[in-house]
């Protein structure tokens, strides 16, 4: 048996494509429906409720455009949103995966850098314990990175000042292993690396999710026979900067489709 509906991708913005990416360098027979809430983008400022009410938003409108899964690319929405989220379909977040990988790597001491709505959840710091209780865990909210990050100052000046004050307490308290809690992140990593050093590991999670969701959709039979799939990116405001930054991410030429997700409600395009 073969499924070749499409996996459902959604994040706030630009950051979820580095997940839209692992999924398709990990399972590049199957589709990917992504949507970048781009109109209600920032998430990680944003109350829990407000948080679970776009979530299920975002996820009805890609239940209504017919995926077989979900994956929810956005760190705030995955510690906020999950537990309230109603839908058949199968759902993955991104901190579990990232705690998991986090706590096999690290030799004690974790750092996280996130929304501060994530920092203000717990989540990472709870997962991580689940799963080594021994670990000294220590957050920092970065507030101003996700808006750096969609303007595109990937490599700039005033990007590595606002991380190195960032990353300073935790570059302080010595530890070995840092959780990029946000997937805007990643597309810091080298300025991220450049202040943190070499002794301190950078953890993804993006790969990690890649992995978790093959073994999910294969152990349920909802894997594809397709030699390759297709990309479709929604968005519900257009800008030329997230189409510039998308083909960065995904390395090949992206078609946004404008959204109202409350027309769509439905399923209606």
């Amino acid at each position: 048996m073969s499924d070749r509906r499409p996996i459902g991708v959604f994040d706030s913005g630009v950051g979820g494509l580095t997940v839209a990416a692992a999924l398709a360098r990990r399972l590049p027979g199957e589709s990917i429906l992504y949507l970048g809430d781009t109109a209600r983008l920032p998430y990680g400022t944003k109350s829990e409720q407000t948080v679970a009410r776009y979530t299920q938003t975002n996820v009805d409108f890609l239940v209504g455009r017919g995926v077989k899964a979900v994956v929810v690319a956005c760190n705030t929405a995955s510690a906020l949103a999950l537990p309230r989220l109603v839908t058949a379909l199968p759902v993955w977040g991104v901190i579990e995966p990232g705690a998991r990988r986090a706590a096999e790597l690290s030799a004690g001491r974790v750092g996280v850098i996130a929304t501060e709505s994530t920092v203000r959840s717990d989540a990472y710091a709870l997962a991580l314990r689940r799963r080594r209780a021994n670990l000294e865990v220590l957050s920092q909210a970065c507030p101003l990175l996700v808006p750096l990050v969609e303007e595109g100052w990937l490599d700039d000046p005033v990007t590595a000042e606002v991380l190195r004050r960032y990353l300073a307490p935790l570059l302080a308290a010595r530890i070995d292993t840092l959780v990029l809690g946000c997937t805007h992140y990643p597309l810091l990593a080298p300025a991220i690396a450049a202040v943190a050093g070499p002794a301190v590991r950078l953890v993804d999670s993006a790969e990690a999710v890649a992995e978790a969701v093959a073994a999910g959709l294969r152990e349920r039979g909802l894997d594809s026979d397709q030699r390759t799939g297709e990309d479709h990116v929604c968005v519900t405001d257009a800008a030329a900067r997230f189409a510039r930054l998308a083909r960065e991410i995904l390395e090949r030429p992206v078609r946004l489709e404008l959204v109202d997700l409350d027309r769509a409600a439905g399923g209606e395009p």
